[in-house]
């Protein structure tokens, strides 16, 4: 299953002012750099693969928000959001800059 372009094209907009933006096609869909860290992807399925950062994901536990596990295992301060809490614009741009935040809040090394 192809990921969900128009989700992409959404993310790719909002993500454009940051400067150092570069896609990248993985995981069956398309992730996106941010200052040389994978920051957010669209899944093949749709979902989007959301880095929050460790300490983030418990607060995020939701309906339709959960840890990312891939290939039998947890993928450490990120999360799985189903594709219909994007729905809506503003709750994307949301999502998005939550991401962008925590890769710019200085608790990863620097790489650009």
């Amino acid at each position: 299953m192809a990921y969900d372009e128009e989700l992409a094209a959404r993310i790719h907009a909002l993500l454009q002012s940051t400067g150092t933006l570069e896609p990248k096609r993985m995981f069956g869909g398309i992730g996106f750099m941010v200052d040389g860290h994978l920051t957010i992807c669209v899944m093949s399925d749709g979902a989007l693969l959301a880095r929050v950062g460790a300490d983030a994901v418990a607060g995020l536990s939701a309906r339709g928000v959960g840890p990312m596990v891939m290939a039998g295992r947890p993928m450490t301060g990120w999360v799985r959001v189903e594709s219909s809490l994007v729905d809506e614009d503003d709750a994307l741009a949301e999502w998005v800059a939550r991401c962008v935040g925590f890769v710019r809040s200085g608790s990863l090394p620097k790489r650009i």
